[in-house]
């Protein structure tokens, strides 16, 4: 076992990025004056478009001279798995606003499926964290039959409900998806290696991966609400009157996710060789259990059964041990 301060930083790191990834989707129920593709363009612009580059320059002295000598197939790598993410984290926001902020990140926020050689710790850790994940994802399926039987509710969440099955869609096919965002950090290291030699922090190289990940994938991101601003003519809600509150939280929306990615690839070098392996599903699985502790307290379950309430304590439960193996496992790391 290793007692070292460095790797118990970068679980509170790890913990911190799931909390800020758990809390980013509450504004939306917030800013129902607004049609999705409102909001959903001006996360993009703050959490990928205008944050990347403010954080690559804060921390790279010579950002574009380190890129300009990195290896030439990892920026692909980053290009390209960004670029398609882009469409994951467009079917994830329709998700939230389909079937709300806890069951959207349950179906969605799966760990990935470890590739390199792991310890047992981590195989276990993740095992628990699917464990977990499948008792929430019942819930969700006995909460939608109790809804459907009981009274209406009014609708907060910003952009248009949907059947469940068709949440379910959408939310499973953004989890396919989206697992290449830390398939395209983990397969881009290198360009850490190329910031690192060139004098920058792996903190530093982080961010030059995000620059590369996150710019792409807001090109589809951008794409598709500028596709829906001109079909449901939704351009003018931006110079409706009182809007303020809708851009700044809207804005808080960007700042909170992208910050829980740039907590992130502070984590992962400190958490050794496995760094991506270990940190990824332990943010993750606190950004689950953070969702859907939001999700109970903004009311999204006060319809349901108990049983569907049970189920979901119980995963939660279920949850917590695997952030506690998860966390254990990267004291293991050499």
């Amino acid at each position: 076992m290793v007692d070292n301060p460095t790797i118990y930083l970068g679980i509170m790191l790890a913990v911190i990025s799931g909390l800020m990834n758990g809390m980013f989707t509450l504004p939306m129920r917030y800013l129902g004056r607004w049609s999705w593709e409102n909001v959903w363009s001006l996360f993009v612009v703050v959490a990928c478009v205008v944050m990347p580059p403010i954080m690559m320059f804060m921390t790279v002295a010579r950002p574009f001279q380190i890129l300009a000598h990195a290896p030439v197939r990892a920026e692909a790598i980053a290009l390209a798995t960004g670029f398609i993410w882009g469409f994951g984290a467009v079917l994830f926001g329709l998700g939230v606003s389909a079937i709300g902020i806890s069951m959207a990140n349950t179906l969605v926020l799966a760990p990935e499926r470890l590739g390199q050689p792991q310890g047992e710790a981590i195989m276990l850790g993740t095992f628990t964290a699917i464990v977990g994940m499948g008792f929430c994802g019942y819930a969700g399926v006995l909460r939608d039959r109790s809804e459907k039987d009981g009274p209406g509710a009014t609708r907060q969440m910003v952009g248009e409900a949907r059947p469940f099955w068709v949440g379910l869609i959408i939310c499973a096919g953004a989890g396919v998806i989206s697992a290449l965002f830390n398939v395209g950090y983990t397969l881009s290291q290198d360009i850490i290696k190329s910031a690192v030699q060139a004098g920058a922090s792996s903190f530093g190289g982080s961010n030059e991966i995000w620059l590369l990940v996150l710019e792409s994938g807001a090109i589809a991101n951008l794409g598709y609400c500028g596709y829906l601003l001109g079909k449901n003519r939704t351009w003018p809600n931006y110079r409706q009157a009182k809007s303020a509150p809708l851009y700044a939280l809207s804005a808080l929306m960007g700042l909170l996710w992208v910050g829980g990615i740039f907590a992130y690839g502070a984590a992962s070098p400190k958490l050794g060789k496995l760094g991506p392996a270990i940190g990824w599903p332990l943010s993750l699985v606190v950004s689950l259990i953070t969702a859907n502790c939001v999700g109970f307290l903004v009311g999204e379950w006060r319809l349901s059964s108990p049983a569907a309430r049970r189920w979901m304590i119980a995963g939660l439960v279920i949850l917590l041990g695997a952030i506690g193996i998860l966390g254990w496992s990267g004291s293991l790391a050499s």
